[in-house]
């Protein structure tokens, strides 16, 4: 089981990054809660990890937190939450968002997320609120140091085409993801902080 990675950002196209640790490229999946707080290509990263086998693949999925990978591995669990969709999840809350949601039994809030419908925000409420019953979130996210990184070429492309890539891996359908990001978008903002804007327009 890989249960941390510290090494820097190789590569970096959310909800994707690729960290190399000494030598060794990990592609890993983030929350992009987590993809923001990494910084930019050459950043130092340090991420706690967790490792699904599967037949055809054996996916990673990193997260800054302790608590971020915590939640992560309690949503998976409940009933017809897969690991992208609880990553879904993660990506457009916060650890605390998510469980004050919870424990205000806040279905509303659930429900605009990519790929919950009122079923699977009832099954949300009613399988998370004992799990997370005394879950102590701690929200800070450090700050990285930053390293310079020279081994790595990353292929250009526009911040909008970015943001529209991480939005779709998400599970937003292209249409809806297409015009939120036309309508916030605008002239020098960089990928991240037109997923951020994009985000907040369909919550």
């Amino acid at each position: 089981m890989i249960g941390r990675l510290t090494g820097q950002v190789a590569a970096k196209q959310p909800p994707e990054i690729l960290i190399d640790v000494a030598g060794v490229g990990y592609e890993v999946q983030c929350s992009l809660q987590s993809c923001f707080a990494l910084g930019e290509i050459g950043a130092k990263a340090s991420l706690h990890t967790h490792l699904i086998v599967r037949e055809d693949a054996h996916l990673l999925f990193g997260f800054v937190t302790k608590e971020e990978r915590a939640l992560f591995r309690q949503l998976i669990k409940a009933n017809g939450v897969g690991p992208k969709l609880a990553l879904a999840i993660l990506s457009n809350m916060t650890v605390g968002q998510f469980v004050q949601a919870v424990h205000h039994n806040d279905m509303s809030t659930l429900v605009k997320l990519p790929g919950v419908g009122k079923k699977t925000a009832e099954r949300l409420l009613v399988e998370m609120r004992d799990k997370l019953k005394d879950f102590g979130a701690d929200l800070a996210v450090p700050v990285l140091d930053m390293a310079p990184l020279t081994d790595f070429e990353v292929p250009a492309s526009s911040p909008k085409d970015d943001a529209l890539a991480a939005l779709l891996a998400l599970g937003y359908k292209p249409a809806q993801a297409e015009s939120v990001i036309k309508k916030v978008a605008k002239e020098g903002m960089n990928s991240e902080t037109i997923i951020r804007d994009a985000l907040k327009a369909m919550l």
